[in-house]
């Protein structure tokens, strides 16, 4: 970690939910491990009084609403100290809605984590607004925590998707860190189906070569980065496949997966990338999304 990050924190949101509680066991290991401290938020959207049908809510309303939310922040911030004692714990309520809230926090954070879905949520393979919006507007890596439990099993590797792009820059960095933070291997996924603008022309394909011109693309992508990081044990896997197919395969044998918020062709702006969005709502472990401008550690 160099000293342009060494003194900010892991943000992790939280509104008393329970993949909110998931998100701060992860965020207190990852702050733990990466020995910074742990800054738990919950932003309290309640900014004037409102109106249900033709009864006006007000102070006293207000009132019960701020002390949950004060409830579950306080409920937060004893978890991460209940699951990493060393810690240092900052907790933080904001009058305001969480992407906005969470998006500031993130210009001055390493790291922002949030569960998958918040209160309210549904089950199954929805991710919530929430996450999503944060995932492409954050000014760091968003970690966004899927799964039932987080992965228990610390040997698991960390997984990294490479489109070929400049754009997978900063995912790579972001992963190579993680994976020598967590001293597991690093499985680097390239695939090329995505690129066949006519499947129909498929069969008239030689398929040997394709495969070796992209293998070549993922070593050029990973050309330099094993110097920088030779603790770290690369799996390159190049495959004829889908992006998003392939990761979140791997994800079931992960305990991350990194992507960009947009690859080949993916344009600036608030948008996630498709392969991004995919697996944020398909993997079967947390999901770090990097921007290409995303203060990553060096």
């Amino acid at each position: 970690m160099n000293a342009e990050h060494a003194g900010r924190t892991v943000v992790v949101g939280v509104d008393g939910s329970e993949p909110a509680l998931q998100a701060v066991r992860w965020a207190a290991a990852e702050a733990a491990r990466r020995r910074i401290p742990l800054r738990v938020v919950t932003a309290f959207a309640w900014t004037h009084d409102r109106a249900l049908g033709h009864v006006r809510l007000g102070v006293s309303y207000r009132e019960i609403m701020l002390d949950q939310a004060r409830r579950n922040l306080a409920a937060g911030a004893a978890l991460a100290e209940e699951e990493s004692p060393e810690l240092e714990v900052e907790q933080q309520l904001v009058v305001g809605y969480p992407i906005g809230v969470l998006s500031a926090e993130a210009r001055r954070a390493q790291l922002v984590v949030i569960g998958d879905r918040g209160l309210g949520g549904v089950t199954g393979l929805l991710v919530g607004s929430v996450a999503v919006a944060l995932a492409a507007r954050a000014e760091c890596p968003v970690v966004v925590v899927r799964g039932e439990e987080p992965a228990v099993d610390p040997s698991l590797p960390v997984v990294v998707g490479v489109d070929g792009s400049p754009n997978s820059e900063a995912a790579l960095a972001f992963a190579y860190e993680a994976a020598a933070t967590h001293g597991v291997p690093l499985v680097a996924v390239h695939t090329w189906w995505d690129l066949l603008v006519d499947p129909t022309m498929a069969p008239l394909l030689d398929w040997d070569a394709i495969e070796t011109d992209e293998r070549e693309v993922l070593a050029e992508r990973l050309a330099g980065w094993g110097e920088k990081y030779p603790e770290v044990r690369v799996h390159r896997l190049v495959m004829r496949d889908r992006p998003a197919h392939a990761l979140v395969q791997e994800s079931s044998r992960a305990q991350l997966v990194v992507v960009g918020s947009r690859g080949r062709g993916g344009v600036s702006g608030l948008v996630l990338g498709s392969v991004s969005h995919a697996v944020l709502h398909r993997a079967h472990c947390p999901v770090a999304v990097v921007r290409p401008d995303a203060g990553t550690p060096e």
